[in-house]
């Protein structure tokens, strides 16, 4: 049990970062793997043999701090000393990484992960619950290759997606700017979502313009 909850976070043995969470904020992040965590260690909590789960927090620990990282372009040691924080439980103070949402007036949010003590306790009630699915925000570019519209001619159907290397390869605006240009332009983006025959016109009427292959 313990290898197939760790499979998710390792690759070739080692913890690797969850490139799908690193979109989410920091507060995000824990609470995910927290959740998680702390479900898989309050299940096996009748288990005489629980202790063997200091395992997977380590592997869920690790790959946590690493996607942290990934996301500001930080260090592991730098993640684990912001997040680090004190929990007191029945069996002493435990060390856990905390993540905080400051709000006026009101209590701050918080997402924990770790800080449970992996000792048996005979009492514990299982509760079996259906998880709850987490979906993580998309990229912009997704949601508009799935609007599966052409943005230059509001055509639905297949598109594609054209790219330019900087914005101002786009040249000045004015009259003579093409219009897959000008919808460009607007949305400040060096994408484009349109249809096999915009895509078409873009390459072969507008030559001077460097583009990506």
């Amino acid at each position: 049990m313990i290898k197939a909850k760790c499979v998710p976070y390792l690759r070739r043995g080692q913890p690797v970062k969850q490139k799908a969470l690193t979109n989410g904020d920091d507060y995000t992040i824990v609470a995910t793997y927290g959740s998680v965590y702390r479900g898989i260690v309050q299940y096996y909590l009748l288990a005489g043999d629980v202790h063997r789960l200091h395992r997977l927090r380590w592997v869920m620990e690790t790959s946590m701090l690493k996607t942290l990282a990934g996301k500001h372009r930080s260090s592991v040691s730098r993640m684990a000393a912001r997040h680090k924080a004190k929990v007191p439980t029945p069996q002493g103070v435990r060390t856990c990484f905390e993540a905080r949402i400051e709000r006026d007036g009101r209590q701050p949010l918080v997402a924990r992960f770790g800080g449970i003590p992996l000792h048996r306790q005979r009492t514990a009630t299982v509760i079996d619950r259906q998880p709850i699915r987490v979906d993580h925000p998309q990229k912009e570019i997704i949601k508009r290759l799935l609007a599966d519209t052409c943005e230059v001619c509001q055509h639905k159907g297949e598109v594609q997606v054209h790219h330019v290397r900087k914005l101002v390869d786009l040249g000045a605006s004015g009259p003579l700017q093409p219009l897959w240009a000008k919808a460009m332009a607007n949305r400040r983006r060096k994408t484009l979502v349109v249809c096999t025959s915009c895509h078409d016109r873009i390459h072969s009427g507008q030559p001077g313009l460097p583009h990506t292959q």
